[in-house]
This record gives structure tokens, sequence and C-alpha cells, in this order.
């Protein structure tokens, strides 16, 4: 699941750590609540553990918080509108973010190394509460996209996205469900 819409939406929030708005939770809360999930992993960044905890209280499962989710760390960009930031700059970025990683910033194939790590340690059915790109990461990681691939859909605040994993040599998943 994205987290709910945060205070500073249409920022590049990275691990700028704001809160989220209440109707988010709300939105979260409601998106979650015909899951049946045996605990809930959230980003360590409060957008997503506000409506992870909110989830989890809910469905009376335990909440792990786990900074391999945060979301790609924007360095000197963190927090800026995309307007405040040199247009070809972010253009590079877009299109090659390891060559061309923000000033101070995380590149591509570290963070998606780091998602990838976290996302197959899940056994259980789970409720991962992150943001956009690391949830475009674990889609890359499970599903083969290509980065380019993983940004052929919207994902909203506060959708579910359902993957179910094969765990094997070489683990693969398939997209069950996009809700909005």
């Amino acid at each position: 699941m994205r987290h709910g819409e945060p205070e500073l939406a249409g920022r590049l929030l990275g691990r700028t750590d704001c809160a989220v708005l209440d109707s988010g939770v709300a939105r979260c809360l409601a998106a979650a609540e015909a899951l049946d999930v045996e605990r809930v992993i959230a980003s360590d960044l409060r957008r997503a553990t506000d409506c992870a905890a909110s989830i989890a209280r809910a469905h009376g499962v335990p909440l792990h918080l786990d900074p391999r989710w945060r979301e790609l760390d924007f360095g000197a960009w963190d927090g800026l509108s995309p307007s405040e930031v040199d247009a070809a700059a972010l253009r590079d970025f877009w299109d090659d973010p390891d060559a061309a990683a923000p000033p101070g910033g995380e590149r591509w194939s570290p963070f998606l190394a780091r998602v990838a790590a976290a996302l197959w340690e899940i056994e259980a059915p789970t409720l991962v509460v992150a943001h956009a790109g690391s949830i475009r990461a674990a889609l890359v990681a499970a599903c083969g996209f290509s980065r380019s691939q993983s940004w052929a859909f919207g994902l909203p605040y506060g959708c579910v996205l359902s993957l179910r994993i094969w765990r094997g040599e070489t683990p693969t998943a398939q997209i069950v469900a996009l809700r909005p």
C-alpha cells in the first residue's frame, strides 16, 4: 500500500519525514479494511508509519518498521517541488537514476537492492505500507519489470497493490490486483 496523502504532497519526499493528513490515514484504513493480513510492515517515515499503525491496530496484528522500505533519497532535492530543481538535471535523473542521481542522493541500483532484500524476507500474508518509489522498486525486483515499465501505471496515495510471490531458485511474482 502506498501511504496516505502527506502534508507536503507534490514535493520530492525521499527522506523528508512529514506527517500524513488525517484524510490520508482514513483512506488507507478504508482500503485495508477487507485485507486478510497477519502483520503489517512499514517504512519508518511518519507518512507510512502513521497509516500502518492505524491499520495494524484495526486488524489486531503486529507492526514492524523497516527502513529498507523508505523512499529513494533525493539528497539535495529532498523536500523541494520539482519546479525548484534544475529541469535538465531532473530530466536526466528520471531518464537514468543511476548515472544522474540527485546531488548527495541515492542511486537506483542500491535503492533497488535494499527494497528487494526487504521484499524477499516476507513470508506470511503481510501488508507493506511504503512509498511510490519503493513499491516500483519491489515490482522491478519481483516481476522483472524494467525501471521504465514500473512507471507505466499510477500509484495514487492509499492504493493497494497485491502481489502473489513464488519462492524458489529464482523468486517470481504476479500482480493480483491494483486498487486505487
